[in-house]
């Protein structure tokens, strides 16, 4: 049992096939050791908190400073439902995700507004990620295995037709 840590397990079809995610939680003194071998990540801060917001620049860096390189990353603005308590405009969120290369979409958790289709397209884009990685592994592996080799070596062809007519029956 890992403490400070809450987790969740999610399985959607994609591309007719079952895809497993396991959703971790992160607390600020436990992160570092969860990155790694992470194929997406969701980066979420609430549209009624501008701290959170504005803290998103720090969890970023961590993230990409101890997650694989080719990591997704979407980026939630979370409590569209609480429209009349709104700190962080729409723009800034979008903003922010162009600036820093990120997906981008706001959700309400509460009203499950854009929580499935959040999830959907992250799994999807690391899906198919994936699959373009298999199948460039696989067509490395077929030019190598299907190559072959050819050894070019220098015949005398003058000596040999004198050899054959020198005896023997051929």
């Amino acid at each position: 049992m890992t403490i400070g840590v809450e987790f969740a397990s999610k399985t959607m079809e994609i591309d007719n096939k079952t895809i497993k995610a396991q959703v971790w939680e992160k607390y600020r003194a436990i992160t570092n050791t969860f990155y790694r071998g992470s194929k997406g990540a969701l980066l979420v801060y609430s549209v009624i908190e501008r701290e959170s917001f504005v803290n998103l620049g720090k969890w970023l860096s961590e993230l990409r400073e101890n997650s694989p390189k080719d990591i997704t990353i979407m980026l939630i603005g979370n409590k569209i439902d609480l429209a009349d308590s709104r700190e962080v405009l729409t723009h800034e969120g979008t903003n922010f995700a162009e600036e820093n290369n990120l997906n981008f979409i706001e959700t309400s958790a509460k009203e499950a507004t854009n929580v499935e289709y959040a999830f959907l397209s992250i799994l999807t884009e690391i899906f198919e990620k994936n699959k373009k990685k298999e199948l460039s592994t696989t067509e490395n592996v077929k030019t190598v295995s299907s190559s072959k080799q050819i050894k070019l070596e220098e015949r005398d062809f003058k000596n040999e037709e004198e050899k054959k007519g020198s005896g023997g029956c051929c």
